[in-house]
Order: structure tokens, then C-alpha cells, then sequence
């Protein structure tokens, strides 16, 4: 045992290997000497617990550090086909960004940017100023603002309205969102004291006036995006609970969740709530995420009346909460597409929606017919249509048409082709459906074609 552990090499011998030198030119040497003492450290330890395999040569000792260097560098990002057919994967980062957000954030993002300064005046300014005017155009709010997602605009929004005080909201509306973060966790959060009305299927506006008393401040409405109540349901209105709360002097907090500047009814997609129409009907406050059915960065938007917004943008939580200057570049520029004739043409989200049944059929074809030529007779291309879902926590049970491409191997499992593909060059997503491999050209790009071809190809040739 003692002779093992004296025939380990010195942190000199590792450094001085040629392979070492060549990685010393890019990777600093504390990283280099780190990485070696903790391989030595790992085989003293086999060592002291007698394990015969452990090889103590210069050479093995070099290729662990070597691949202890390759995990410090590594990540878990890397850019990916998404096959799934699910538009806003939340996994995948939901909608990608159009080409004018990317240039944005490159451009200010590569250099100091009036952030905080007003060019004009050369004094502060609030850096929502960049699409404050924009949001108030598009919506026809009195103010807005923007923080770092919707779950933050909802703990800002009640934070500042109704902190130690009672916000009152439907036991039906009581969502989990994403990550099993709940809303009634975000309300404890924010200070407020959460008053449930109501029935998990049925709650009406007398329902929430039956529960105010001197301590409410608010009342909430949240929009139920990744479930749906059919059948024997009922739900107060907008309009209904903008007169309960005016009536008594209260606020009306509207959480639309996804949103959307766009009509999505060219699409099939039904009953996506629109802010404007949310002003219209009377809610002081409404919030709703800034990605999802936008198709720009994530972050929460607030729009509403001037005086909730000066006491929201006041509030502690509003530093915590807000965006970094690349986020509000994109989101700039992503609110130029709306204020634009045709935004389906450049938001890559509705780009993938508004593409006809037609073509995704065509594109799928030539990459199956791609693929079947390039693989061997184990395995069966077959091309179908399907239906698909936008995903997100958005409009759920909503289908979308959609054509897939169905891989099935005599001799690897649906499984193993999605470890497969997972894992290659460029990782491709997709779903197992019916025990078989499924490829849905809805969420895949047209200049993304050869690139499944090829993926499949490599993975399934091995």
C-alpha cells in the first residue's frame, strides 16, 4: 500500500505532460493543479481502501485530469432540435427569440448602454423607461413596468398593494405553476393575507363581496392557463369583479398569466385573454408574462392605472425584481414586431403556429425519404398526421395539427433512440408515443430539416 502511494507522480510530473502544456494555453493553472489534486486525492483513497484496479501510471493520472478539466468546463445549456411538437417546452426554454431580440442583446450588451441615464436631460432615468411607452401604446394603459417573470410580478403587484392586508381570490383560481411553485406560496410571500371564495368549480362576484371587511385591499383574479374546468363550472368575470371592487374602494389585480398581444384564433387557439380587454373591463392591474405567447425573453409585464404603478415601481421588491439591460434590449425589440403590421412573420413562435398543415407534410416526407435512403432495412419511416399542444401552461387541451415522422428499429428500443438522439452532436428532442420514437415538425424549423436527417442517420447507424 505505502509503495502505491509513493509511486503517485507530483503535481510537477502532471503539469509538465505535453497534453497538459496544450490545455495550460487556454485554461489558467490553478484550475490545471485543482483538477490533478483532486484525481491523486480520489486514488489515494482507492489506494487506502485496497482497490487493485486503481492505476497509479503518469499516463492514466494525465487523462483523468484531463477529463476532471473537460467536467469544470463543462455545461448543461447547449442549443437543441425541439421534436416534441410542444411549442413553449418550458424544458427547451420555451419560445425562442426573434432575430431583431438577438441583435439587440448583442448590441447592447457589448458595450455601456443609457440604462439608468436620459440621454436628453442627462439626469436618471428608471430604465422601464425603454419600453414603458411602447407597453402604454400597445395596450392603452396608463403605466407600465416589467420585472423578472410573471410569479415576480405577481409578489411585486401584492407586495405593494395589499402587503398585511387581505387579497381575495377564487379557491378554483389557486394554481400550481411550474416547478410545484403554487400561487398561494407567491401570496404568502408577498405579506398578503389570502381570503379563498367560492368553490373549486363554481365562484361568483357575490361570492368575493360576501368576503371583503376593513381588511381587504384587493381582489385577484387569476387565469387558470395550464388547466382547464369543464362541465358544471362557473367564474365571475372581469367586469362583474371590477364593480364589487370599485364599489367598496378596492383594487382588481387581473393575473392573465400567459397573455397575449396577438389574436391566436387564426391558429385554433380559443379563449386566450387579451390585457386590453382586461383594462376595458375594469382591472386596476394586470399581469402577464412577457415570453410564452409573446415569443420574446422571459419577464412579468404590469401595466395598469398610474397611481398601483408608482406605488409598485416604490416598492423595495422592484430592485430585486428587475431586468438586466440584454432583457429589456429584447424585449424592445420584440414589442417593434407588434407595433408592426405583421408580427407572424417574425416571431419565430407564431412563425412555427401559422406554417400550413401543407408544408410541415412536405417537409416531413423529404426528411423521412432522407432518412430511409441513408439507414438500413431495420429501420421503418413512416410519416403521419398528429396533434400537438402549445404547451407553456398555456390554453390546455387546445390541439394544434401537426405531421410526424415515426421511427421504429427492429433492434433499438423508442428508449434507446431518444438517448441516442438526446446525446448527438446537436441533441434532438422528441416524444414516444404508442411505444414508438415520434419526430413532430411543428416545433422543428424548416432550416432545421437536414439536421434531423442527418442526427437520426448518425444515431441509428451506429
Amino acid at each position: 500500500m505505502n509503495e502505491l502511494l509513493r509511486q503517485l507522480p507530483s503535481i510537477t510530473d502532471i503539469l509538465a505532460q505535453a497534453e497538459i502544456q496544450a490545455l495550460l494555453r487556454s485554461i489558467r493553472q490553478e484550475t490545471v493543479v485543482a483538477a490533478a489534486r483532486h484525481v491523486l486525492d480520489s486514488i489515494r483513497r482507492d489506494i487506502l481502501a485496497e482497490n487493485d484496479s486503481t492505476s497509479t501510471s503518469l499516463e492514466a493520472i494525465t487523462q483523468s485530469t484531463i477529463v476532471a478539466l473537460k467536467l469544470y468546463q463543462a455545461t448543461t445549456l447547449k442549443s437543441v432540435i425541439n421534436a416534441t411538437g410542444i411549442l413553449l417546452h418550458t424544458g427547451l426554454g420555451r419560445a425562442p427569440l426573434p432575430a431583431v431580440a438577438l441583435e439587440a442583446i448583442t448590441q447592447i450588451g457589448k458595450s455601456y448602454a443609457s440604462v439608468e441615464i436620459n440621454l436628453q436631460s442627462g439626469k436618471r432615468s428608471n430604465r422601464a423607461d425603454a419600453v414603458e411607452n411602447k407597453l402604454r401604446h400597445l395596450f392603452g394603459c396608463e403605466a407600465a413596468t416589467v420585472v423578472n417573470n410573471n410569479a415576480g410580478a405577481t409578489l411585486l403587484a401584492l407586495s405593494a398593494l395589499a402587503d398585511g392586508k387581505q387579497a381575495i381570490v377564487s379557491r378554483g383560481e389557486l394554481v400550481e405553476i411550474g416547478g410545484s411553485f403554487r400561487m398561494p406560496d407567491v401570496m404568502n410571500a408577498s405579506g398578503t393575507q389570502m381570503c379563498e371564495v367560492g368553490t373549486t368549480n363554481k365562484t361568483r362576484a357575490v361570492d368575493y363581496a360576501n368576503a371583503i371587511n376593513d381588511n381587504t385591499a384587493v381582489l385577484m383574479k387569476i387565469h387558470c392557463s395550464n388547466y382547464h374546468i369543464a362541465g358544471f363550472s362557473e367564474s365571475a368575470t372581469i367586469a362583474e369583479l371590477a364593480t364589487v371592487a370599485h364599489d367598496h374602494d378596492l383594487l382588481l389585480i387581473d393575473d392573465i398569466g400567459s397573455g397575449a398581444f396577438f389574436d391566436y384564433t387564426k391558429f385554433g387557439i380559443q379563449q386566450e385573454p387579451m390585457p386590453v380587454q382586461s383594462l376595458r373591463d375594469g382591472a386596476d392591474v394586470v399581469l402577464f408574462s412577457g415570453d410564452k405567447l409573446l415569443g420574446g425573453p422571459q419577464c412579468g409585464i404590469i401595466i395598469g392605472k398610474q397611481a398601483c404603478l408608482d406605488r409598485i415601481n416604490k416598492h423595495p421588491l422592484m430592485r430585486a425584481l428587475r431586468l438586466d439591460k440584454t432583457i429589456y434590449a429584447a424585449l424592445s425589440a420584440t414589442l417593434d414586431i407588434y407595433l408592426g403590421p405583421h408580427p407572424e412573420q417574425h416571431i419565430p413562435l407564431l412563425q412555427l403556429l401559422a406554417e400550413p398543415i401543407e408544408q410541415l407534410q412536405q417537409r416531413a416526407e423529404a426528411t423521412a425519404k432522407t432518412i430511409q435512403e441513408n439507414s438500413s432495412d431495420d429501420l421503418t419511416v413512416e410519416t403521419v398526421s398528429d396533434s400537438t399542444y402549445l404547451g407553456g401552461g398555456s390554453v390546455p387541451g387546445q390541439e394544434i395539427a401537426t405531421v410526424c415522422i415515426i421511427l421504429e428499429h427492429q433492434s433499438i428500443s423508442p428508449d434507446e433512440i431518444s438517448r441516442r438522439l438526446r446525446t448527438c452532436k446537436t441533441p434532438l428532442l422528441g416524444r414516444i408515443h404508442d411505444n414508438r420514437f415520434t419526430i413532430d415538425f411543428r416545433s422543428v424549423f424548416a432550416s432545421e430539416d437536414s439536421s434531423v436527417a442527418d442526427a437520426v442517420v448518425a444515431a441509428l447507424n451506429l
